[in-house]
């Protein structure tokens, strides 16, 4: 009993740890689509709360004044076809309310039309390969060495797990995209199904082999954000981390030349020379 005791009592302390990053709500997100995503959840939630106020108000208050204590007598008819149309009619108008926002984010979804740069992804068992098609990048991302090495020791359980930061959420080479440009990502797998998700896009693809899914995102600033395979993949499908690093254009330029290997400074130059261009007509 003692031993049932101190587990319950360990396997809650873990779940108090577990809850302590929790969030009751969607994120908003960093893109414009995330962001037409969270509104259009809050949006639904609310109707939904409005239709839960309304269905058990109704029933509270119809328990309250129409019981047999106060001397209620039940109703002897069988049916109403006024009653009838009008809980049909509500309910319908009420869904085609709902499907015409989300259709609209729907169909967002999917305009992967008009893309500047399209990125192949692809799921294996236990990274991905990115494919930079445009210009002619392909690099493995794999669990970070460090993170890798103290996961295999003591399963997380070292102190050194609490000390290292984003904590099996780090890899060794991030995906790197430039700032305030549509990339279009064409996600597949080599072996089993995989799942490709950052939350702070706004959504997530199946990587299924045979079959290539699309997406697409617009990230406004500079900044790293993180994910990891949603589908249960195998033995190692907890040690898939995802890490896109969002850098301004000239920068992303300068990081392509440079991951070529060509020495072709010349493009490093002439991205400088543009941004201080921009920089001088803004200040003009």
């Amino acid at each position: 009993m003692k031993k049932w005791i101190a587990g319950c009592l360990a396997m809650f302390a873990g779940v108090e740890t577990a809850l302590a990053e929790y969030d009751l709500n969607m994120r908003p997100g960093v893109t414009t689509f995330s962001q037409d995503v969270y509104d259009l959840h809050m949006l639904i939630f609310y109707i939904c709360v409005g239709i839960g106020i309304v269905v058990f108000g109704a029933m509270f208050i119809s328990m309250f004044l129409h019981r047999k204590s106060r001397g209620a007598k039940p109703a002897t008819f069988s049916h109403s076809t006024k009653a009838e149309i009008v809980w049909t009619v509500i309910p319908v108008l009420i869904l085609v309310g709902m499907a015409v926002p989300a259709t609209k984010v729907l169909i967002d979804m999917e305009q992967t039309n008009d893309a500047e740069l399209t990125i192949k992804i692809t799921g294996y068992q236990w990274k991905w390969r990115y494919e930079h098609i445009e210009d002619g990048l392909e690099y493995y991302s794999t669990l970070d060495a460090e993170h890798n090495a103290i996961r295999q020791l003591k399963s997380g359980r070292d102190p050194k797990a609490e000390a290292v930061e984003n904590y099996l959420l780090e890899v060794d080479e991030p995906l790197i995209v430039p700032t305030n440009t549509k990339i279009r990502f064409l996600i597949t797998a080599a072996d089993v199904i995989h799942s490709w998700w950052v939350p702070d896009f706004g959504w997530k693809r199946d990587a299924i082999p045979g079959f290539v899914n699309e997406g697409w995102t617009m990230i406004p600033e500079p900044g790293t954000y993180r994910g990891q395979c949603a589908e249960l993949c195998g033995k190692d499908h907890g040690f898939m981390p995802i890490v896109v690093k969002a850098v301004d254009q000239n920068e992303y330029l300068a990081w392509v030349a440079e991951k070529r290997g060509d020495g072709d400074q010349t493009l490093i130059a002439a991205s400088a020379e543009d941004g201080a261009a921009d920089a001088a007509t803004t200040s003009l």
